[in-house]
């Protein structure tokens, strides 16, 4: 089973994107064998509550089930806590808190009592290192990537967390798993967007180094073309045990259930 824990639908703010709605999302995995797929609003990364998407994402897996909402909360406002409430009574496969986008200390106060609370009720979180390269930014964009320090700093926050970081390039990973203790970086998975396969093969590398239990299929989807991620898959030299646990066994471990 393929599942693709990085996709999303809705409109990006900084350019105009093609097949952002669900059944074009559902086109473009049917054309690369993916059965199920954590989606995001793109649209709530941005927003200044992005909350106000979480219910399109509830209407939209009752319509398609093969589309798992992720929904967003944000640490500075009220009623975060419903909101997580929500998710883990839909049973979504994780939350995202996109800590850097929002404006929001990523080890801060608000932030830590969102975590404590998500690893209490077995919720994930799953959060963007980036969702485009820096020089592709339009000027309003002024959004940080995410360091290696903050995302270690995140998973010693609670030693219950489970993070997904989404759009990490092999530097990232690097400093962040060599910088962490094995019980730290076991509670870490790392998404293949936006690592290089052949002929830098930074994603080979990195399955040999860390660990292919460290990584889940992800597209990136509008931003990124599924195809990318999926003949990456395909040209890793690995084990069939593996190549499975990437395309979806390691997905189901890290879900919410």
């Amino acid at each position: 089973m393929r599942i693709d824990v990085n996709a999303f639908v809705g409109e990006y703010p900084f350019r105009k994107l093609e097949a952002t709605d669900p059944p074009c999302l559902l086109a473009a995995m049917d054309r690369v064998g993916i059965d199920q797929a954590w989606v995001s609003s793109l649209p709530a990364v941005f927003w200044k509550d992005p909350t106000e998407a979480n219910e399109d994402l509830y209407r939209m897996a009752e319509i398609h089930p093969a589309l798992r909402p992720v929904p967003a909360i944000h640490p500075g406002l009220a009623h975060w806590a419903d909101h997580l409430a929500r998710a883990a009574a839909a049973k979504t496969p994780c939350v995202r808190v996109d800590a850097t986008f929002y404006g929001v200390n990523a080890h801060g106060p608000e932030m830590a009592a969102v975590i404590a609370r998500a690893a209490d009720l077995g919720l994930p979180i799953v959060m963007a290192a980036k969702l485009e390269d820096g020089r592709q930014h339009h000027p309003h964009d002024t959004t940080p990537d995410l360091s290696a320090a903050t995302v270690r700093g995140l998973i010693r926050m609670h030693p219950k967390l489970r993070l997904l970081v989404t759009h990490a390039d092999r530097d990232l990973i690097e400093q962040v798993h060599f910088g962490a203790t094995p019980a730290e970086s076991g509670r870490i998975w790392w998404d293949i967007c936006w690592l290089w396969g052949p002929p830098m093969d930074d994603f080979d590398h990195l399955v040999h180094a860390v660990g292919a239990g460290r990584f889940c299929f992800g597209t990136g989807m509008p931003l990124r073309i599924p195809e990318s991620a999926a003949a990456k898959l395909e040209l890793l030299r690995c084990s069939d045990a593996d190549r499975d646990g990437i395309d979806g066994g390691n997905a189901v471990d890290l879900g919410f259930s």
